[in-house]
């Protein structure tokens, strides 16, 4: 066997391998996500928002909205979050440094005015350059600050919050108006052990949208946003429910998180050194909590909806899944220690090997191995039998698990309820898999190589604003 033949099969049987590795984890965390979206909804049956509202135990809330450069859709997403139904709550919305009419556009549509605001020092942050509060809504407050970076404009928010808890949302997502109860829902049945949790992202685009509430879910026009429909109901539904329930939750979505506003002060605040400050605050609070023998639980709940706009052209979209991919190598880089050490226990021995494994490595395994086993069978060192078993395990058994996490979706929330619209989903993650998760799999590779280099920055996205609203009629893509 020559050297080339001997490292193409070499290397084929590590792409299999990689495969079947990939695809078992995911089989077992979509039998948990079933089990535990059914549990979650049993559970609801007899005590849900409602109870949470009327609790005189329910704690009260700070919204923090860090934004930068917004004018397209701020308005729509402060309006989403001041029509959140929430025993007591404040809503910040931090101005980091924008260059364009974010700030005008707040001061417009809320009847800003200028006022001194009491701020903690806890965490360092960009000068602030002032503070307003809305003459319409006693409960809006704007921080205008010189611009540091959305970890740094968070943490401003974390010093000027007055509640014990914070919810951390984008300035391109709306809440719908119950989320928080239910977000905080898992706080309030054990304020003792709880002590973040997250809720799903929706895809906003293509949904008929007033006042910052989504009115009419639909499905987006855009073959390439409603492929993220897919993929964000199995990141969430199978992935996250999957982690929360083994108590290693890595992840809470930048875009909706509830945190002890107390215990992310003491941790240190938001990272400024990463773009992934969101995955890097879960893993540093594992870790704080884990050094200190705290028992603690970090859950994602399946059912509080954030909606967001994602990316409609494959520039965009590159450039955040290199940015996600960046940030996730970065907080693992930070806290490498962790990882099969059995003081952190199955947070450090499984859920962050896991994660090198799978989501750093996997990627580069998943590019390389493509064309190695295309041109091992080509040159007639694999067999055909390898390359079809190579073809289940690469992307028959990934459609089966994305129409499984749809099916997870359809039976217990159905949030699309259009016929034509479930058949179009269903023929999008039989798609998803040829095609679009090798191209986002070689985005994460390119990430991977932005972290290695240092290489700093966010990124433009184009974006729409999410105050539009698709006309009644008009083709939306079936």
């Amino acid at each position: 066997m020559s050297v080339l033949q001997h490292a193409i099969v070499v290397f084929s049987l590590i792409s299999f391998g990689y495969f079947v590795v990939l695809n078992a984890v995911y089989l077992v965390f979509t039998g948990i996500a079933w089990r535990g979206v059914a549990h979650h909804r049993h559970l609801h049956e007899f005590s849900g928002a409602e109870e949470a509202f009327a609790s005189p135990l329910t704690p009260p809330v700070s919204i923090l909205l860090p934004a930068f450069n917004e004018e397209a859709g701020i308005v729509e997403s402060v309006r989403s979050l001041l029509a959140v139904r929430f025993p007591e709550l404040e809503v910040i919305v931090v101005n980091d440094g924008s260059t364009d009419s974010t700030l005008r556009r707040l001061t417009e549509a809320f009847d800003l005015a200028p006022v001194r605001k009491a701020m903690r020092s806890t965490l360092s942050t960009a000068p602030i350059r002032g503070s307003y509060a809305s003459r319409k809504h006693p409960e809006l407050w704007v921080i205008d600050k010189e611009n540091g970076g959305k970890a740094d404009a968070l943490n401003a928010g974390v010093n000027a919050a007055r509640y014990p808890y914070f919810c951390a949302v984008d300035a391109d997502a709306m809440l719908e108006s119950d989320a928080l109860l239910r977000v905080a829902k898992p706080i309030l049945d054990d304020p003792d052990l709880v002590v973040a949790t997250g809720g799903i992202i929706r895809i906003a685009n293509g949904c008929h949208v007033e006042h910052g509430q989504v009115i009419d879910v639909a499905l987006p026009r855009s073959r390439l946003a409603t492929l993220q429909v897919v993929e964000y109901l199995r990141a969430f539904l199978v992935g996250r429910m999957g982690w929360s329930r083994m108590g290693s939750l890595l992840i809470i979505s930048g875009a909706f998180g509830l945190f002890q506003r107390s215990l992310v002060a003491v941790a240190g605040g938001y990272s400024t050194t990463t773009v992934g400050e969101d995955v890097e605050l879960v893993v540093r609070l594992h870790r704080y909590l884990c050094e200190r023998g705290e028992e603690y639980r970090i859950e994602f709940v399946p059912d509080p909806v954030a909606w967001t706009e994602v990316p409609e052209d494959l520039g965009s979209l590159a450039r955040q899944r290199r940015r996600w991919q960046r940030g996730l190598a970065e907080a693992l880089w930070l806290h490498k220690r962790v990882a099969l050490n059995p003081r952190y226990g199955v947070f450090g021995l499984f859920a962050v090997p896991s994660f090198f494994l799978l989501e750093l490595v996997g990627p580069a395994i998943e590019v390389i191995g493509y064309p190695t086993v295309i041109a091992g069978a080509a040159l007639g060192y694999l067999s055909v039998t390898f390359l079809l078993a190579f073809a289940v395990v690469a992307v028959l058994v990934g459609a089966v698990l994305s129409l499984a996490a749809l099916a997870l979706e359809e039976i217990n929330f159905r949030r699309y309820q259009r016929g034509r619209e479930a058949a179009r989903l269903v023929a999008m993650a039989l798609a998803e898999n040829l095609g679009y998760r090798q191209l986002t799999t070689l985005w994460r590779v390119l990430g991977s190589i932005d972290a290695a280099r240092r290489r700093r920055g966010w990124g433009e996205m184009r974006r729409r604003g999410l105050g539009y609203a698709p006309a009644r009629g008009a083709s939306r893509g079936r």
